[in-house]
């Protein structure tokens, strides 16, 4: 039914395409929310998100580290989605420590609740389709350390119903099934997963000359150009994953930087068919490195807090 913002108080926390988002206390529980209201023509992008998150309340919002949708209402003709508060976007808190890059143990962390939401979205038949940066929020720094989750179901559709040769995600995170026009799944969400945990190394944010570029290297510029139909331009600049081994300078922890390259490669895979799935990624050895160590070594600075959510099915297969 028609409610009034009478009964909160409310400060906009930002604007995208869709809609402004404000973060509201609800003055009869005197909980804070934050609540997305649909801009005036843009009602299918409402109805589609609420289809998706009525799609995803078939799941504990929690364990599959996604957005916690708690109320719907109109107010004067706005679709008005009420959601759980979080803390800030990963990209305002990297833009807040001025893209320095994370420690690996802070990349492992992020990327298994990444793996798990998609897991979770697979499940249900669900693709998010705008995976990105802005997209990924984290709980609250100062008790949850890097516990995040996967928020925005704007885009999101059943992969059923997503027509061979549409367009989506931001351009800077398009998988390359997008690009090409074939038939699109599930699967484009891992590769823009990958994509954005290589953004967490700081590279991709490395301001370079004008109308460049700057990728990370799959395979050979030959290669590339020969799976994309575009010639690699001497002013793209190319980086290999193993420069990843640069930027880590503790000899120690190198089979950790070693094992995040290969999950990285194999979530980036050009061709989809040959892409990690969810389930196969949670057991790459990235992640049984971190529970061999906290068993076998004291807890360094910031593991203790850094410890993967618990997946269920997981423990019941290992």
């Amino acid at each position: 039914k028609d409610q009034g913002f009478h009964q909160f108080q409310q400060r906009f926390l930002g604007e995208g395409t869709f809609g402004k988002v404000a973060k509201c206390k609800n003055l009869s529980t005197n909980k804070e929310v934050a609540i997305k209201i649909i801009k005036n023509g843009f009602d299918n992008a409402g109805e589609n998100e609420l289809k998706a998150l009525i799609e995803i309340s078939k799941l504990d919002a929690d364990e599959y580290n996604l957005v916690k949708c708690v109320d719907v209402f109109l107010y004067k003709s706005h679709v008005c989605i009420v959601f759980e508060i979080l803390e800030q976007s990963l990209y305002d808190f990297l833009e807040d420590r001025r893209f320095r890059p994370l420690f690996v143990q802070e990349i492992r962390a992020i990327a298994w609740q990444l793996l798990i939401a998609l897991k979770g979205l697979k499940s249900i038949n669900l693709v998010h389709c705008d995976v990105k940066l802005d997209n990924i929020m984290l709980v609250n720094q100062d008790s949850k350390p890097f516990r995040v989750k996967l928020i925005d179901f704007g885009l999101a559709s059943k992969t059923k119903d997503i027509p061979t040769g549409t367009r989506l995600q931001n351009i800077c995170f398009r998988a390359p099934e997008v690009i090409l026009g074939l038939p699109l799944d599930e699967r484009l969400d891992m590769w823009t997963v990958g994509y954005v945990l290589g953004l967490y190394t700081n590279k991709f944010f490395t301001k370079t000359e004008e109308n460049s570029k700057v990728v990370w290297k799959l395979d050979t510029p030959e290669q590339q150009s020969k799976k994309t139909g575009n010639q690699v331009k001497d002013k793209v600049n190319c980086r290999s994953f193993d420069d990843l081994k640069n930027m880590y300078h503790d000899q120690k922890k190198m089979t950790e930087v070693e094992q995040l390259i290969d999950l990285l490669k194999q979530m980036l895979e050009v061709d989809p068919n040959k892409r990690i799935s969810p389930n196969d990624a949670l057991r790459h050895p990235f992640f049984k490195l971190e529970k061999k160590e906290l068993k076998t070594t004291k807890p360094q600075y910031g593991q203790d807090r850094l410890r993967q959510p618990s997946d269920p099915e997981r423990d019941k297969t290992e």
